[in-house]
């Protein structure tokens, strides 16, 4: 379950389109949340990310779900403090809370609308790279666009070692519940507090057997990238313009929409 994005990744639909033409999409349209001044635009990027990300590239419609309501629940959270913890504008519902008079106003309505609809954009967005992209690609796109060889590489390195840390949580603590290791308050404390301990000892012992096996390889400093072979046809660029020249056009046409 832990490597279930490089599957899905590795196996969707929209696998062999161009790398560097999906980061653009999903870049160019979390910026395009992040600087609309109104959730109109938001809204519909989320919209068609996922439909793009579901339909086009075969995603499961479960698997996406539960994966998009991990950040949109943090985000009406946060909605909900600023909703009742920002001023501004006229008051729309006022009530008692422990002897403390709230009220929700316009502009607080407003701004939690944005806010909120500016995450779910974004995080369709990010999960349209995620889920179509693998990892190893946007590597090579990181080489194309010439950013630092060590950064790249240490990237990678940090990449790997997340998958291996979270192999070795998953194998120990599955041995832990087995000798019921978490069946009191007092046995789940000694059980975690050897749970790190052995992650950092195993992570430390993984790091190590890395360097040994890249030396046997005669490793020279730089990780070897695969680039890109071909370049985006006309019809995908022209289709990728005009929906995020869409977006741009929604987003200046609407800046200035209030709800409340």
């Amino acid at each position: 379950m832990e490597q279930i994005l490089d599957v899905y990744a590795q196996m969707n639909a929209l696998r062999d389109v161009d790398t560097r033409l999906k980061l653009f999409i999903g870049v160019s349209a979390i910026i395009i949340c992040v600087a609309s001044q109104s959730p109109a635009a938001p809204l519909f990027i989320a919209v068609s990310m996922a439909a793009i990300t579901v339909v086009l590239a075969k995603i499961p419609a479960r698997l996406y779900a539960s994966l998009i309501a991990i950040p949109i629940s943090f985000a009406l959270f946060s909605g909900i403090v600023i909703l009742l913890m920002s001023g501004g504008g006229d008051p729309i519902i006022t009530f008692s809370l422990l002897g403390f008079s709230i009220s929700v106003t316009t502009s607080s309505a407003n701004l939690t609308l944005l806010v909120v609809t500016r995450t779910f954009g974004g995080m369709c967005s990010l999960y349209f790279i995620a889920l179509t992209t693998p990892v190893t690609e946007i590597f090579s796109v990181m080489h194309i666009l010439r950013l630092p060889r060590g950064f790249i590489d240490l990237s990678m390195l940090i990449y790997h070692f997340i998958f291996v840390l979270i192999g070795e949580t998953i194998s120990i603590h599955t041995a832990q519940v087995l000798r019921h290791g978490y069946s009191s308050f007092k046995n789940a404390l000694h059980s975690f507090a050897m749970l790190g301990a052995m992650v950092f000892i195993r992570a430390w012992q993984q790091g190590e057997d890395l360097v040994i096996a890249m030396d046997a390889r005669c490793y020279d400093g730089k990780l070897e990238l695969a680039e890109e072979s071909h370049s985006p046809g006309t019809i995908a660029m022209g289709s990728t313009l005009v929906y995020l020249f869409g977006c741009v056009w929604l987003a200046w046409i609407t800046a200035t929409m209030k709800i409340f």
